[in-house]
């Protein structure tokens, strides 16, 4: 049985690889296995995808797809397991946004409309089954990934 800390990092990794499938980005791999610099892993391929209208905004939305699954899965906000994340949210928000408070209410827009896609059909049962298929196998290729976020966007379409 995998303990609560597994499980969460389940859940935050398949929410970074949910919002960026979401979002059009190619998914490479996902990984719960822990080393030395993280918990686990969610890979973008790079090079292989049309790009966004707004590259930062996207950047920055998956990077806090995995605090907001997560925290929605948990039930609360675990800001020092997302850290790394978070720090690196903060180096795009600071090119984008001038002052301190404008950053911070940039950063609460964009978890905001994080948590906003995560409620999207298809898109919370798609987190859950990267999740759980996370916990199953600890690594899942990006073609796995696809497939289990297309097989929740398909059976969200078949039940509207």
């Amino acid at each position: 049985m995998p303990d609560l800390h597994e499980i969460a990092t389940a859940y935050h990794e398949a929410g970074h690889a949910v919002v960026a499938l979401a979002l059009g980005r190619p998914v490479q791999r996902v990984s719960v296995e822990p080393n030395h610099l993280r918990l686990g892993v969610c890979e973008i391929r790079k090079g292989t995808f049309r790009p966004s209208k707004d590259w930062l905004e996207t950047e920055v939305l998956i990077l806090l797809g995995g605090l907001a699954a997560e925290a929605r899965h948990a039930g609360d906000y675990h800001w020092d397991a997302a850290s790394q994340d978070l720090r690196n949210v903060r180096m795009l928000t600071k090119q984008r946004a001038g002052s301190a408070s404008q950053i911070d209410r940039l950063e609460r827009r964009l978890l905001d409309k994080t948590e906003h896609l995560l409620d999207r059909p298809g898109h919370w049962e798609a987190v859950e089954l990267i999740a759980a298929e996370l916990l199953r196998c600890a690594v899942i290729s990006g073609r796995a990934a696809r497939h289990l976020f297309d097989q929740a966007a398909a059976r969200a379409e078949r039940e509207r």
